[in-house]
């Protein structure tokens, strides 16, 4: 892609096809964002259109001095949060990488292992489900794209040290949680990792 600060401008000056760059180079990072906060397939293809449509009609706004893609994930995370303060859900994390999902991978397996790396997902992706969204967005960013403390406050326009708290609630919760039968399943497969 050519430099985003240029396609940005040409976007700005009325070249509306320019923005289907953007949003092919971005479709998968907004999608697999807001599938893991939603946890929902449709709701989270409705989410990230949504966050590309903002994204387009607030490109005036937009600060060349920072990263389009922080930029653009911060608009994602903040309509996620809304949808699901609406919702009125409480979520749980885990402390290690997420699994990619399933759509997206591309390497086959066996039968066996697409079951427990299924059942796995699930279990996190329930155990995501129990945290606060503003617990979820910190975990999501730091496990699944592993961003800094840093680049997760700017994301979410807080400090570094609501960052690190977050994190270290949302992996007490899940600890927590981890003692609890509900998801003793997940327990096997980490120890079975």
């Amino acid at each position: 892609m050519e430099n985003e600060n240029e396609l940005i401008a040409r976007i700005l000056a009325g070249d509306q096809e320019s923005f289907a760059e953007l949003v092919e180079t971005y479709q998968r990072s907004v999608y697999n964002l807001t599938y893991r906060m939603l946890g929902d397939a449709r709701e989270a293809e409705d989410a990230a259109q949504e966050a590309f449509l903002r994204a387009y009609q607030h490109l005036s706004r937009y600060d060349p001095g920072r990263s389009f893609k922080t930029w653009l994930l911060s608009i994602a995370s903040n309509y996620c949060i809304d949808r699901l303060r609406k919702r009125r859900l409480t979520w749980l994390s885990i402390e290690e990488p997420l699994p990619p999902h399933p759509a997206l991978s591309s390497n086959e397996v066996e039968p066996e292992e697409a079951v427990a790396i299924h059942e796995r997902y699930d279990a996190i992706q329930a155990m995501l489900a129990e945290l606060a969204p503003e617990y979820r967005a910190a975990v999501v960013f730091r496990y699944w794209y592993d961003m800094s403390y840093a680049e997760i406050a700017e994301t979410l326009d807080t400090t570094e040290s609501a960052i690190k708290s977050r994190l270290f609630r949302a992996r007490q919760m899940m600890a927590e949680n981890l003692r609890t039968e509900r998801h003793s399943s997940l327990i096997v497969a980490i120890e079975g990792a």
